[in-house]
C-alpha cells in the first residue's frame, strides 16, 4: 500500500517561513537608499582628500573616481573620468584656472556638480546655469562650504536691509593666487541683491590712487590682503552714524568644517536643476 504525501502539514511548516522571508525582502528593499555615485576632482588635495574619504565612509554615497594631475592612480582630467565611469555628481576642489572647464565638462555630460573651488566669475556662473538648465542637472557652488560661513552670508544679507554702508575685507595666505576669495566674492554678490552700499566719496572722485579703496566687486568695495599665517578669513564691516557692526568668519587650519557642508550639497544637488549659489540656500 502506497503512503500518501500529506501536503497540508508540510505547508503549515514551510509557508510561514516563505511568507516571513518575503516580508524581510520587502522591508530590506524599502529601506535601501539609492547610492549617489561621486567623482572628486582634486581628490589628493587639502580638501578633496578628506571629502573623498567621507564619501567612501557614507552608506548612501560611492566614490567611483578621483581626478588628480599628480596621482597616477587617479584620472588626469574630469572629462576622462566621466567618460570612463558612470557618476551622478562631480565634486570640484581644484584650482581657479581649472574649475570652469571641469564644471562645464560635467554638465555637458549631464552630471550634477558641487563646486568648492574659487575663481568663477559672474559670467561663468551665468554660462553654467544656462547649460545646467538645458541638461536638466543641478550645480551647487559655494565660496565656502562651512556652516559658519553660510551663516555669515545669511546674517550679512539681513543686516544690509537695515544699514546702508559696508565694505568687505578678504584675508588669505600669501600664496593664494586668486583675489578676492570665493567667500568674499559670494558675499559681495549676495549683498548686491539687497542694494548698493552708500559711499561717502564716489570711487571715480578719489584723489590719489583709486586702488587704495579696493576693488569694486558687485558694487561692494573689497580689500584683499594676502599675508602669511592666514588661511581664509572674510570680514564685512557695516556702519551707520555713530556706530559699526562687524561680522567675521575665520577658517581654521584643517578642512574638517568643509566636509559636512560638501556632503550636504552632494545629497541635495540631484534634486535641483540649474545653479544654486551658497550653502545657506540648503539650510532650510
Amino acid at each position: 500500500m502506497r503512503t500518501r504525501f500529506r501536503a497540508i502539514p508540510f505547508l503549515k511548516l514551510v509557508l510561514p517561513t516563505i511568507l516571513n522571508r518575503r516580508v524581510v525582502l520587502r522591508v530590506e528593499a524599502a529601506s535601501r537608499v539609492p547610492v549617489i555615485r561621486v567623482c572628486v576632482a582634486g581628490v589628493t588635495g587639502w580638501t578633496g582628500r578628506p571629502v573623498g574619504d567621507a564619501v567612501e565612509a557614507a552608506n548612501d554615497l560611492e566614490l567611483v573616481a578621483g581626478v588628480s594631475r599628480t596621482d597616477p592612480a587617479s584620472y588626469s582630467s574630469v572629462a576622462e573620468a566621466l567618460d570612463a565611469v558612470a557618476a551622478d555628481v562631480l565634486v570640484d576642489y581644484t584650482h581657479a584656472t581649472a574649475v570652469r572647464a571641469n564644471v562645464l565638462a560635467a554638465v555637458e555630460r549631464s552630471v550634477n556638480a558641487v563646486v568648492g573651488s574659487s575663481g568663477l566669475s559672474a559670467a561663468d556662473y551665468e554660462e553654467i546655469d544656462a547649460l545646467a538648465r538645458k541638461r536638466h542637472v543641478g550645480v551647487i557652488a559655494a565660496g565656502n562650504f562651512s556652516l559658519t560661513a553660510a551663516l555669515l552670508l545669511r546674517s550679512a544679507v539681513e543686516i544690509a536691509r537695515h544699514l546702508d554702508a559696508w565694505e568687505v575685507i578678504d584675508y588669505a595666505s600669501a600664496g593664494k593666487p586668486d583675489a578676492p576669495s570665493g567667500t568674499a566674492q559670494e558675499l559681495a554678490e549676495r549683498l548686491e541683491g539687497v542694494r548698493p552700499p552708500k559711499l561717502g566719496v564716489p570711487i571715480d572722485e578719489i584723489l590719489g590712487a583709486r586702488e587704495a579703496r579696493g576693488a569694486t566687486v558687485a558694487g561692494t568695495q573689497v580689500h584683499s590682503l594676502r599675508l602669511p599665517s592666514f588661511v581664509v578669513s572674510t570680514e564685512v564691516v557695516f556702519a551707520a552714524e555713530g556706530e559699526r557692526l562687524t561680522i567675521r568668519h575665520d577658517a581654521g587650519e584643517t578642512p574638517a568644517p568643509y566636509v559636512a557642508g560638501t556632503l550636504l550639497a552632494i545629497r541635495a544637488v540631484p534634486q535641483r536643476v540649474g545653479l544654486t549659489r551658497g550653502l545657506d540656500q540648503l539650510l532650510d
